[in-house]
């Protein structure tokens, strides 16, 4: 190989090697920003599910933890409920079981929050696990020293 032939060859060598550097130092595409939830459309309420509504325990329940579940009545949707808990809030409708429970079904699928005479808990449908537990509104607090005050007599 003469001079001219082996300058051409190490110019080609640098020039592919500063190629496949460049290449391998781009970076990768920015992500997408994750897009806000779509609007969840839901049925008017049903005459079972606005008496539902009306016998939900408004308001904070103090849980496990030093944690809390605030539920409010929605002012988009009646007869269906806010529930806050930590830094999320779901849509929610009331249901009440046969057996007297009251369950709020996330419209998503996602949460179930059941309420019974003395406590409540907040259970993550699609996980299968329980978020928060022990959860106790002022009507279940008083309905349960009710029921102590009731076993002393």
């Amino acid at each position: 190989m003469d001079k001219t032939s082996m300058r051409a060859a190490s110019a080609l060598i640098a020039t592919l090697l500063l190629c496949a550097g460049a290449a391998h130092a781009q970076k990768a595409p920015a992500k997408k920003a994750a897009a806000a939830p779509a609007e969840v459309q839901v049925a008017a309420a049903t005459p079972e599910q606005l008496h539902a509504a009306r016998l939900v325990h408004m308001g904070t329940s103090q849980c496990e933890f030093k944690q809390s579940v605030h539920i409010t009545p929605s002012e988009k949707h009646p007869g269906y409920v806010d529930l806050r808990h930590g830094n999320r809030t779901w849509l929610m409708k009331p249901v009440l079981s046969p057996t007297g429970a009251m369950r709020l079904e996330d419209v998503r699928g996602e949460v179930l929050y059941i309420q019974i005479a003395n406590k409540s808990m907040l259970l993550n449908m699609r996980q299968g696990q329980r978020m928060v537990d022990d959860c106790v509104h002022e009507q279940q607090r008083a309905a349960a020293m009710a029921v102590k005050a009731a076993q002393a007599d």
